[in-house]
């Protein structure tokens, strides 16, 4: 095998192997509250919003950074993508950090998105990825789920 051939054989594993161990999850699987670490490759913690997945319901509830939301997920069974129309209360946001996550984070929700678990900077959590922004969340308490 010439070493041109080797070459793009180990690149087609290495994005394989990529996209196998970055696996989708299941919406059951994510019951519990997760906290906002990264949005777009930007750390957000501080704006501390945070997702509660409820298993049973099909709901998500939580923190936007400026106000508490809820929705129902939909999912499609073919492709696995979710998406929801989110309700949340009206409050002014405090900061930049605050508008900026809040605004992203409902544009995705009501986007399609995908799920999938993961380790990222050193933390196994989840993310959320659309067509325009991929947020990546930490399991708040014990990470036995991983």
């Amino acid at each position: 095998m010439s070493s041109k051939s080797l070459f793009i054989t180990s690149l087609l594993f290495t994005l394989l192997s990529t996209h196998i161990f970055a696996e989708s999850i299941h919406f059951k699987n994510l019951s519990g509250s997760w906290h906002l670490r990264v949005l777009d490759g930007k750390e957000v913690r501080k704006a501390r919003a945070i997702l509660e997945f409820d298993e049973g319901s099909m709901k998500i509830a939580g923190f936007d950074g400026c106000n508490s939301i809820s929705g129902l997920l939909q999912e499609d069974p073919t492709t696995h993508n979710y998406h929801t129309k989110l309700t949340s209360t009206r409050m002014a946001c405090r900061g930049s950090i605050h508008r900026y996550v809040s605004q992203n984070l409902h544009q995705t929700l009501e986007s399609r998105f995908i799920i999938k678990k993961e380790t990222k900077y050193g933390i196994k959590g989840i993310t959320i990825k659309s067509n325009k922004h991929e947020l990546f969340f930490k399991k708040m308490g014990k990470d036995s789920w991983f």
